[in-house]
């Protein structure tokens, strides 16, 4: 790749689309697979603390977005719903006091099925939250209690058709490759979550991340590889029968329901990230810039309260690593993004990376149509040899 200059004024002759992303870490109780920044509940949660605490956060962040609008808003988790539809009306009146928000702005929740959960969603919904992403995992029984999951079908189902009488927007999340999970089990998970009518599933491949009860100890029955490619090609297969448009590697919508927040994701957008933990992207001019805040809540709380500042670590991204990092966000999508974004989202232009280009066409990973880059089917199923192109 040819060098790149940090210090050339004016790079980016626009700055991309802005999100927000809140982090709440906290769960009633963590899932063994789970490796996001999540936490048990241990004692009464004070919401109004961390609630405040994201709100110091997110104004230590305002010079540096100053006079941008925020077109959409992720609060994960952990499990976001746990907090009370009072502390989530708290916190997003907040953001709206500090930010400019787009008056068409796509709000998102994720949420567990239980009962408990299930009870608030009206409250979410009056609070401002215009789309809810459920995490079902699977509506198998035998298959959720192998997951660690406290809840079951039934709460599964109800939960889901509670959320579509109050939600425009429904997302639910599966799991398959599960201990035990056979290839009709599989068909029958995924028909379900089709048959509910929602417009958005997440498909995910069960894991065993470093660092979490599986991946220090395998339950049992996991399938074997191959077997575990059938059921991704059953799963893949029953979504696009349906009508699902794959358009990144874990997600699947009717056509026009994709979630925009992650596709600002994709899309090399920027995006403030708040909360313990959290990550977030933001470009200047000049350069890219890559913020976390502390990883533990004690420790982020505390540091809220005394400097703000000091919770959070701002690492501007290498010259050398920006097509990469592009390319490793863009080429998760279908449908890929235009070629023009390069530039304009990295001040990288295509002639410096054209050899790499050429490249990940010869090796048939990418697409040769010179208005987009766009994976091949070759290419979205060995997409870390076609990453390692820009690598």
């Amino acid at each position: 790749m040819l060098p790149i200059s940090l210090s050339q004024p004016g790079r980016l002759a626009a700055l991309p689309p802005l999100s927000l992303y809140i982090h709440i870490p906290w769960c009633i109780q963590k899932c063994p697979y789970c490796d996001f920044n999540s936490h048990t509940i241990k004692s009464a949660l004070d919401e109004n603390r961390y609630i405040q605490a994201l709100l110091t956060d997110l104004q230590t962040e305002l010079p540096n977005i100053w006079g941008r609008t925020v077109e959409t808003v992720f609060i994960g988790g952990g499990t976001p719903s746990v907090f009370s539809p009072e502390a989530i009306n708290a916190l997003l009146s907040g953001v709206r006091s500090l930010l400019k928000l787009q008056p068409q702005a796509e709000i998102t929740l994720e949420a567990n099925p239980g009962t408990f959960e299930r009870e608030k969603f009206r409250g979410f919904k009056d609070a401002g939250i215009t789309r809810l992403s459920i995490g079902v995992q699977s509506f198998d029984d035998a298959c959720l209690k192998a997951l660690g999951r406290i809840h079951n079908s039934t709460e599964a189902r109800k939960a889901i058709e509670s959320a579509q009488n109050i939600f425009e927007k429904v997302n639910i999340d599966l799991m398959y490759a599960l201990p035990n999970q056979t290839l009709e089990m599989a068909r029958n998970d995924i028909q379900t979550g089709i048959a509910t009518g929602v417009d958005h599933i997440s498909a995910y491949h069960l894991t065993m991340e470093p660092n979490t009860p599986f991946g220090h100890t395998p339950p049992p029955g996991l399938p074997h590889d191959e077997t575990a490619l059938d059921i991704e090609e059953i799963v893949h297969q029953s979504l696009a029968e349906a009508g699902f448009e794959h358009y990144e590697t874990s997600a699947f919508a009717q056509p026009g329901q994709q979630c925009r927040h992650n596709l600002n994701y994709w899309q090399f957008g920027d995006y403030i990230g708040i909360g313990a933990g959290a990550h977030g992207k933001i470009s200047y001019p000049t350069h890219i810039e890559r913020t976390t805040r502390r990883r533990h809540p004690q420790d982020y709380l505390a540091a809220m309260q005394s400097n703000p500042f000091a919770a959070i670590e701002r690492k501007p991204v290498a010259a050398e690593d920006l097509a990469f990092e592009f390319m490793m966000n863009a080429l998760r999508l279908s449908a890929g993004v235009p070629s023009a974004y390069l530039e304009e989202r990295t001040g990288v232009s295509i002639a410096q990376v054209a050899s790499q280009i050429t490249q990940a066409q010869t090796l048939g990973l990418l697409e040769s149509d010179p208005s987009r880059f766009v994976p091949t089917e070759h290419g979205k199923r060995f997409l870390n040899d076609l990453l390692q192109c820009f690598l």
